[in-house]
């Protein structure tokens, strides 16, 4: 079974910074592309960033530039680094992963202040 499970979300300032990750109980974590989605009140989710096995990134444009994804293969975890927070970053964010099927963590929350 297939466990995803987010941490590091949090209250953070305009301009300021958060680390996000997420840990992984599943096998061949390698073959799974992982990713970070989040969703803010009355709005539906959105791509936020992907990285693939072999470390090929994608990001929104909305980030670009202020947000990192990463990944330790070894320790099953996916990390995302968002730098330079905006006050419309706040959201839950989800950590997805894809291989054939797609799995979700139950999400973490996301709440900066202007």
């Amino acid at each position: 079974q297939v466990r995803l499970v987010e941490s590091g979300g949090g209250l953070v300032q305009a301009g300021g910074s958060l680390r996000l990750s997420c840990a992984a109980s599943v096998s061949f974590f390698s073959r799974y592309t992982m990713g970070w989605y989040r969703q803010a009140p009355g709005k539906q989710r959105e791509l936020v960033a992907t990285i693939t096995g072999g470390g090929s990134t994608n990001y929104a444009d909305s980030v670009k530039g202020r947000f990192t994804i990463a990944r330790d293969n070894a320790k099953n975890t996916v990390y995302l680094q968002m730098n330079s927070l905006k006050p419309e970053d706040t959201a839950v964010y989800y950590c997805n992963g894809r291989v054939i099927s797609d799995y979700w963590g139950q999400g973490t929350q996301v709440t900066v202040s202007s």
